[in-house]
């Protein structure tokens, strides 16, 4: 089958397109998809360089996340049958035409979905929802800030933290990428390219601060972020795109009585599954009910998976980047 293929460490140019690659055969709790999109992650970037915190034994498709047709199902899989239409939470494996993931690792796709949609759903959605929810406690009429505003996560956490009630800040680096947070419902915006955050967030909040703090960038904004705070704000840790991993001065958490908070939603579905199934439950309600609709702007060939990892590690996307078989 086809496949982008890891067989060395490092940028996207290292990796190949092989036709050859063997079709997956199902264990007993297993099930084969035929992917119809995958979504691209920061994660996979990091993956290809050797850089994750889980490394795949090489060679390895990269890959987390997908959304396609059952085809194949294991002798003791009962959730799934050949023809469902599903949303795969694989970790590697779905930049191919099919890939072998655990029944657990597969949901049913939302009705109300494209492929495209659905393939950018589960790291996304699943990790904003969980930040906003469990970690950071977010209240109606609090004021959330969302950096990155624009990006995969960033786009889901707009989302989402209107549907709670708050108050949304979106910060993002062009006027491209702020106009779709308006779309979004974003209430405010700030081109952290032109201005300073931290004095864009006091002109905002008359001086009060925000909050909660959605971080999935990192660098050189996420201390001028931290010194924005409110007074029991909630600064959540999702990751770091722009690359270097920031240094922040712990007597901020001290002034502000604010706490620095980890977002690993990886690992929280492996020790709290109850909590992220029932996560899944509510978000799926919302997806049915049309009230969250995944934004996709950026849709690449499977042949074009160079141009697609450029788009994000170049930060352009907006909303998710998608590969298509």
């Amino acid at each position: 089958m086809k496949a982008v293929v890891c067989k060395e460490l490092g940028l996207p140019d290292k990796l190949e397109l092989v036709t050859d690659w063997p079709e997956p055969n199902p264990g007993d709790h297993e099930l084969v998809v035929d992917v119809r999109a995958a979504g691209l992650n920061f994660p996979d970037v990091l993956m290809i360089q050797g850089k994750y915190q889980h490394q795949p034994e090489m060679p390895f498709i990269p890959g987390g996340e997908c959304a396609g047709v059952v085809t194949e199902v294991g002798a003791k899989v009962t959730r799934y049958q050949p023809g469902d239409r599903v949303i795969v939470a694989a970790g590697v494996g779905a930049f191919s035409e099919k890939v072998l993931a655990n029944e657990f690792a597969v949901f049913p796709m939302p009705g109300t979905l494209s492929f495209e949609q659905a393939a950018g759903v589960s790291i996304t959605y699943f990790t904003s929802y969980y930040a906003l929810k469990q970690r950071a406690n977010l209240q109606q009429g609090e004021t959330l800030l969302v950096l990155g505003a624009a990006g995969g996560v960033g786009s889901t956490a707009v989302e989402l933290g209107k549907l709670m009630g708050a108050k949304v800040i979106a910060a993002a680096s062009s006027e491209e990428k702020l106009a779709l947070c308006k779309q979004l419902g974003a209430d405010e915006v700030i081109n952290y390219s032109e201005v300073s955050i931290k004095d864009a967030v006091r002109e905002l909040t008359d001086g009060k601060g925000v909050d909660v703090i959605y971080d999935p960038v990192g660098g050189d904004y996420s201390e001028p972020a931290v010194r924005s705070m409110a007074w029991n704000g909630r600064y959540l840790v999702i990751g770091f795109a722009s690359g270097p991993i920031p240094s922040i001065p712990l007597n901020l958490a001290l002034l502000k009585g604010c706490s620095i908070v980890g977002v690993f939603w990886g690992r929280f579905s492996g020790e709290e599954t109850d909590v992220q199934m029932k996560n899944v439950e509510e978000l799926w309600a919302l997806f049915e009910a049309g009230k969250l609709n995944p934004v996709v702007t950026d849709c690449f060939p499977l042949e074009q998976y160079e141009d697609a990892f450029n788009c994000l590690i170049e930060r352009r996307a907006r909303g998710k980047v998608i590969l298509t078989t």
